[in-house]
This record gives C-alpha cells, structure tokens and sequence, in this order.
C-alpha cells in the first residue's frame, strides 16, 4: 500500500472517501464521488435543530454519500459504533496498529485544530485517521490544506459528543476496493436516483418544491411585525451559514455536482452532460446571490425585503428543474 497522501476538498464526507478510494487504487475525484452518491439535494427539516434553528440542507445525510459510493461502485465497507468510548479509541488504535486508514464522523466543536470562529456543535464532520505518534492522532481533515494533529482526549470527545447528529464513535474503513467499475451504469443509476429526489419527493419541504418553500417561509415571516426586526435577521444568518460555512452549502455543492457531470460527460463523451453541467454551475451562481443578498439584510446592510428573497430562490428552483430534465433524457 503506498504512503497515504493528504488531499484537500470542498466537503468533508465527499472528500474523505474519495481519498480513502483513491489511497486504495481506484482513482477517484471529490466530484466524482458526491455524483456517484446522488447526494444533491435540498430540504428544509423543522424539526432538526441546528443552534436552535431549523436544519436546512443542500445534501443528503451524514453517511448517504460513503453508502451511496458503496452501492455504485461496489466497494465493501466495515462500519461501527460503540456505547464505550475507550473501546472505541482503543478499536481506532488496533486499526490503526493494523496499517488501515480510518475514518471518523466527527464534532467540530471539539477538534482543537479547527480555529474558535469555526467551531460549533455539528457532529457530521468527517475526517481520516492515517496514524498516530504518542498522544496524537495524524489526521488527515478535508477542510485543511495540510495534514493536522489532535490529541486523544479531544478526538474522543470529538467523536462521542451528544446532541443532533451524533456519532456514537462511527468509525468506518473499506474492506474490498474494486480495480474499476461500470460509469455509464453508475452515472446513470446516481442521475436517476439524484432526479427523483429533487423532482418527484413527496414532501413539499425536499427538492425543488422545497426551496420554493423556504422563499415563501421568508416571506411570511417578513410579514410579521412580531418577527420581522429580530428573529428574521438571525433567520436569514443561520441560513447563509448553513449555506455557505456548514459543509460547502447551497452553491458549492451545486458547483461539485456540475463538476461531477463536466467529469462524467468528458469521460463518457457525452455533450448532454457537459451541457447539464453548464447549467447546474448556473444554479450555483444564484444560490451564492441569495446568499449575498441574505447576509446585507441579515447585517442590516440593506432592507429586509423577503419578496427580493424568495424571487431569487424561485431562479434557483427554476434553475435546478431545467437541469434534473434535461439530465432525465440521459436516464431515459
């Protein structure tokens, strides 16, 4: 097995088994991978919490994008929780002992690496653990430029931390890595699979109906004298840091998956896909408006004004529809 080597990513989990697949010989982008999971989405989730305000997200959960890979690809993976965190330090040892690369499902809050004006109680972060020297652990963290170091009591409380989203120490390693597989099955199977949850979820909060919902959700609080001058700008904030600070967000994800189909479209040479790809950087570019826009008003830059909000979420929908059915055809 050759020496593991650090990559830098957009998103934590896209990044992480991409590298993990890459480390084992079946050479894989970031993109490649976020595609291949069908893991674009958007959905609104009152009833998950994130610092007290609803989740809203731009990706499928936490692990849909390793499993999704594993369904695709064929790949084998061995996963595993403990009720017990010193036998979970003690079993990322023993891996670790054993040669293995080993990734971890994280709490920001607690990896001291991570600078104070970015930790915050998300417990979806996911990172590599390649080896250790005495109390440190080397990491391998996605969302940093070179390799980083944390010590034992703190990625113990980074794996085991409560609340939302929690881990329980998931760590996970690949226990069967194929030479290649099929891409015009797996494009297809993940375009497919991608385009029914965008266009076709039965909630009216998932997909293109949802970001719909979160304009007319803006304007309706907008029209609410009791919300509109101190609940609506921390509204607006959470949702540009969920956007844009919480794992890429709305545009940067949109920008990874037009990367995945430009990719898959060289490949395969496939102008549809080059052409859809085109498009979906266009969504991206009106989800980085809203975002702009949201902030001023959340800052008090500019005017609350939810109409000029949801106009620009209804582009992105708009946006995003035209891409999922032009990219049926491909399916078809």
């Amino acid at each position: 097995m050759n020496q593991f080597e650090h990559r830098q990513s957009a998103h934590c989990e896209s990044g992480v088994i991409a590298s993990l697949l890459t480390h084992s010989g079946l050479a894989m982008s970031e993109p490649m991978a976020f595609g291949l999971a069908a893991a674009l989405t958007f959905a609104y989730v009152p009833f998950v919490k994130i610092s007290g305000m609803p989740l809203i997200a731009y990706r499928m959960p936490p692990r849909r994008i390793i499993k999704g890979v594993q369904k695709r690809v064929g790949l084998k993976m061995h996963y595993q929780t403990f009720s017990d965190p010193a036998k979970g330090m003690a079993e990322l040892d023993q891996q670790l002992q054993a040669g293995r690369i080993v990734g971890l499902q994280t709490s920001v809050y607690w990896l001291p690496y991570f600078p104070d004006t970015m930790r915050f109680h998300f417990n979806a972060h996911n990172l590599l653990v390649y080896g250790r020297e005495g109390d440190d652990y080397l990491i391998s963290d996605p969302v940093f430029e070179k390799p980083v170091r944390c010590n034992a009591q703190a990625l113990q409380k980074a794996r085991f931390a409560k609340g939302a989203l929690a881990a329980k120490g998931m760590m996970y390693y690949p226990t069967y890595v194929p030479e290649s597989f099929d891409l015009v099955q797996a494009s297809t199977s993940a375009i497919r699979a991608n385009y029914r949850g965008m266009v076709r979820a039965p909630l009216p909060v998932i997909g293109v109906r949802g970001i719909r919902y979160l304009g007319r959700k803006i304007v309706k609080l907008s029209n609410d004298p009791s919300l509109r001058e101190e609940y609506l700008p921390l509204y607006l904030s959470h949702i540009v840091r969920m956007q844009e600070e919480i794992g890429t967000g709305g545009a940067g994800f949109r920008f990874i998956y037009a990367s995945f189909l430009r990719e898959t479209g060289k490949a395969l040479n496939n102008d549809l896909l080059a052409e859809a790809s085109e498009m979906m950087a266009e969504a991206g570019d009106q989800w980085r408006m809203f975002a702009l826009v949201s902030s001023k008003m959340g800052k008090g830059r500019k005017p609350l004004n939810g109409d000029e909000l949801a106009n620009i979420l209804n582009r992105c929908a708009d946006q995003e529809a035209k891409t999922w059915q032009l990219l049926k055809r491909y399916c078809s």
